[in-house]
């Protein structure tokens, strides 16, 4: 009976907007089935909203047909299977009428869709772009290089045990088949970082993969030699690095989508490929590999310079100043870093001192524990991101604890500063791939030298813990009445404090605000079927810029949206709530939106479930307006507190009596 209904909306809406030949395009979010029509004209809206089932309809830049959270899915799913493409795919040009529309009305058509893609695009600084595009290449690889370097690892324990005689030349076939599988990752890294960034700059990715492996020269003899052409030197193979091959690649992207504007079609795959290989082959081996290996070699030893003469000093800043450079999206730049070093000396010194950044936020995290041990809606928070934070994963205690209280996040930055120095001033400390943090790393660490890690993360356990337990503990955090501190001033809080109502004990039929901003009126929302209440009881929110996203009950996430745009949730007293961020945020597809919950996850109301770049949002033309729904709304009495203006995160915006 529910698959005939679903069938039943999906074939009437086909019936009311003339059609699947007069679709271009269909995608969906939480509550909308969202349709790129190719002539309005031929769509009929008052049936469309007459249909059973449908809650309301939106004409904008696509057309919206409301269908509620838990149908859009399969409706949305169901139509697309009608005309035989996947949800965002363009429409077939011969689908039902569209076999008979003329010139005029296909290239309107494919106007439609690319004025819809386009609006889908991001607006990103040029920085931005880079970080993203190195961050693409390498996240790929991760598993890679921890599984390998881990093989690595043993491997060497084992040779060294074999040297010392302590244990059977029998082990020699099996130390030799685990160096081949870290030499398969290692040796041909250029490779696989061609093909990644060939996909990444949107050329051929075996074409990436060939320019990769020509900076391993294959073939040249060291009796032979190519030479450097700026010093007459013999070029070595890896010359350059992975630098060298990641801007040759993109060299590569450019010339071969000139080459497919330039080439008939009809010769387009044999022309094409040789010409860029010939061409930026030998750009690579004379020109990009003696740059790129001069800047990769200096790189490389500045870093161990820096090291070396500054020791505990160069580990101390190091370690403290990582995670600030993680929350501004700097640190991904040092995965070719690391890299480069582990390809030149066969470790990143680098990596465990970075890594003590993510040991000072748990010492700061057990001294907010043992301050804060009536307060419990922070302990619960610390016991549920200690344990993952010991193994490396430092979110859930960075976003979720210390950098929402303020002080901590300092504090603890410095027990990360006291690790690096630990570190620093040993020395010789280095991870032999990349991946893991905190204790996750140990079996990383160079041969000999993990007992000085291990020294390094128990001065940042120690160092932030005493840190913070004496100098970063907020007064606020410390009172069991109050939730999490915000991160804004004492001055701040006491401005809204008339216009910000009772900061109660939270019950289970209460709903706080999902984030930090200034409530506006519900009527007042852009979109047309929001402020009605189309979906249920709602709360409108305008977020600080650096505001996080919130849970606003206590209970399980039920959905996330594919494009993280709203998060579906459902309390221990049966309040249906989906939060959704932003006006028509579907489309950005993802872009600015980092949620840290999946369905099933358990939270708890005020706990961090994920950030917005909102600014960014708002750069792109989108409305930054974050909704609190009640999707049952009909099974309670619901009761909005009145006359809210500045709200946090502790700040009740609706409450809920079940309905008799």
């Amino acid at each position: 009976m529910a698959d005939e209904k679903i069938q039943r909306i999906a074939k009437e809406i086909y019936q009311n907007v003339g059609g699947p030949s007069n679709v271009a395009k269909l995608i969906h979010c939480m509550t909308r089935v969202r349709m790129t029509i190719i002539d309005m004209d031929k769509v009929n809206m008052e049936g469309l909203k007459n249909i059973d089932g449908v809650l309301g309809v939106v004409d904008d830049e696509t057309l919206q047909v409301v269908v509620g959270p838990g149908t859009v899915n399969k409706v949305a799913q169901a139509m697309v299977d009608k005309v035989g493409v996947k949800l965002g795919e363009p429409f077939p040009d011969d689908v039902g009428e569209n076999s008979h529309l003329t010139d005029k009305e296909m290239v309107e058509a494919r106007a439609a869709k690319v004025k819809a893609e386009q609006k889908a695009k991001q607006k990103q600084t040029p920085i931005k772009r880079i970080l993203k595009s190195i961050s693409n290449i390498f996240i790929p690889l991760i598993p890679a290089f921890v599984g390998a370097g881990l093989i690595g690892g043993v491997a060497a324990v084992l040779s060294n045990l074999l040297v010392a005689g302590d244990i059977s030349k029998s082990w020699n076939d099996f130390i030799m088949i685990m160096k081949v599988i870290q030499n398969g990752m290692f040796s041909y890294l250029a490779v696989y970082v061609g093909i990644n960034s060939a996909n990444e700059f949107g050329a051929t990715p075996g074409l990436g993969g060939i320019i990769g492996a020509a900076t391993l020269l294959p073939g040249i003899l060291p009796t032979a030699p190519l030479h450097n052409i700026f010093n007459g030197q013999a070029l070595a193979a890896g010359q350059g690095g992975i630098i060298g091959v990641i801007f040759a690649v993109w060299v590569l992207s450019l010339l071969e989508k000139k080459l497919h504007q330039w080439i008939p079609d009809s010769i387009d795959i044999i022309v094409t490929p040789t010409i860029a290989l010939f061409i930026i082959g030998i750009f690579t081996i004379f020109l990009v590999m003696p740059v790129a290996g001069v800047i990769s070699s200096s790189l490389v030893g500045a870093i161990e310079w820096v090291l070396n003469v500054g020791g505990a000093f160069s580990g101390f800043v190091l370690g403290a100043l990582f995670l600030p450079m993680v929350m501004f999206g700097l640190h991904q730049i040092l995965t070719p870093i690391h890299i480069e070093m582990i390809n030149k000396t066969g470790m990143t010194p680098l990596l465990p001192i970075l890594a003590m950044a993510g040991a000072g936020q748990v010492g700061a995290a057990i001294a907010l524990w043992i301050r804060c041990h009536r307060n419990h809606k922070l302990t619960n928070m610390i016991k549920g991101a200690l344990p993952v934070g010991i193994l490396g994963i430092g979110e859930p205690l960075i976003y979720g604890v210390t950098l929402p209280l303020g002080r901590p996040f300092i504090t603890a930055c410095i027990g990360g500063g006291i690790g690096g120095a630990v570190i620093g001033g040993l020395g010789h400390i280095g991870a032999i791939a990349i991946g893991p943090s905190g204790v996750a790393l140990i079996p990383l660490i160079n041969n000999g030298h993990w007992l000085g890690y291990v020294f390094g993360l128990l001065a940042a356990y120690v160092g932030g813990f005493i840190a913070t337990y004496f100098f970063g503990v907020p007064k606020d955090a410390i009172n069991p009445e109050s939730a999490v501190a915000s991160t804004s001033s004492v001055s701040e809080t006491s401005n809204a404090a008339e216009s910000v109502p009772e900061q109660i004990t939270h019950t289970d039929d209460t709903i706080s605000a999902p984030v930090k901003g200034q409530e506006m009126p519900v009527d007042e929302v852009s979109d047309p079927i929001m402020a009605k209440e189309t979906m249920g009881k709602s709360i409108a929110v305008k977020p600080n810029n650096n505001s996080p996203v919130y849970a606003p009950v206590t209970g399980k996430v039920m959905f996330v949206a594919d494009t993280s745009h709203a998060i579906g949730y459902v309390s221990d007293a049966g309040e249906e709530v989906l939060v959704h961020m932003g006006i028509d945020t579907v489309n950005l597809k993802g872009k600015y939106f980092d949620l840290s919950v999946k369905p099933g996850d358990t939270v708890t109301r005020g706990q961090i479930v994920g950030k917005v770049d909102w600014t960014e949002v708002a750069k792109a033309g989108y409305d930054t307006v974050t909704l609190a729904i009640i999707t049952n709304s009909q099974e309670f009495t619901v009761d909005k507190l009145a006359d809210l203006t500045s709200v946090e995160e502790s700040t009740i915006i609706m409450k809920t009596t079940p309905a008799n």
